[in-house]
């Protein structure tokens, strides 16, 4: 059975997702940590990538990012697990694959579902029980999108732009949207999409999807005929 082709639009934002094989650690000291985040950054900016949000979990990544060109994303996480997993490799005298098959990416509504996509990534360490606060995780982009710390890897998206005329309002707005939790049908949909890698979002925006790309951009229920549906339940993260 041929693998299903990721929808792949320039200038739409992916939510990206890649776990280590059979969810076994992919950093283990701090040094791995800056690694990934050093190469991600250099890989990014040469396929002409912006990453506007980012959390390292032991096991697993997620990225927010938007390509300039088609495909650039792919390349992108290409050129990085290559690198990264040789280095891996080298650095704990071992061989073999480090991620569990191919990374699963979604489309992400601007409007409508960006700034959730952004709270659901570096929310992902409170979920985990890890911090008490996103902003006691050293390893995403919170501190820089709520705090304004410098952070090379991070390029605000035209819609984190728009939550204030300052650096100081942008951080008060974004920070406030932390009081608010991400409801449960939000968190679940999130998960849905990129688990079937569709695209998030209004029925407009997949609606557009749809006719651009010629392709299915809603997710499909399991155990049933394809159909247009808005949400479907996912228990990964």
């Amino acid at each position: 059975m041929p693998r299903q082709r990721r929808l792949d639009l320039p200038g739409i934002p992916q939510h990206v997702i890649q776990r280590g094989n059979n969810r076994q650690p992919c950093f283990l000291r701090e040094q791995d940590y800056r690694c990934y985040l050093s190469q991600l950054d250099e890989a990014a900016r040469t396929q002409r990538c912006r990453v506007h949000a980012y959390v390292l979990m032991t096991n697993h990544v997620h990225l927010l990012m938007t390509p300039e060109t088609a495909g650039a994303v792919a390349r992108t996480m290409q050129s990085l697990g290559r690198r990264y997993v040789g280095y891996f490799n080298a650095s704990y005298r071992r061989s073999g694959t480090l991620w569990e098959g191919r990374y699963k990416a979604c489309l992400v509504d601007s409007e409508c579902y960006l700034l959730a996509c952004y709270r659901y990534i570096e929310l992902n360490p409170v979920r985990a029980a890890m911090v008490a606060a996103p902003g006691d995780y050293a390893w995403s982009s919170y501190r820089a999108n709520a705090e304004g710390r410098a952070d090379r890897l991070v390029c605000p998206h035209d819609e984190y732009a728009r939550l204030g005329a300052t650096v100081d309002e942008r951080c008060a707005a974004y920070r406030a949207l932390f009081l608010e939790a991400i409801g449960e049908d939000r968190m679940s949909e999130i998960r849905a999409y990129v688990q079937q890698q569709r695209a998030v979002g209004s029925s407009r925006f997949q609606a557009a999807i749809e006719a651009e790309l010629k392709r299915v951009a809603t997710v499909r229920p399991r155990g049933r005929p394809p159909g247009r549906i808005r949400v479907a339940g996912s228990s990964s993260e």
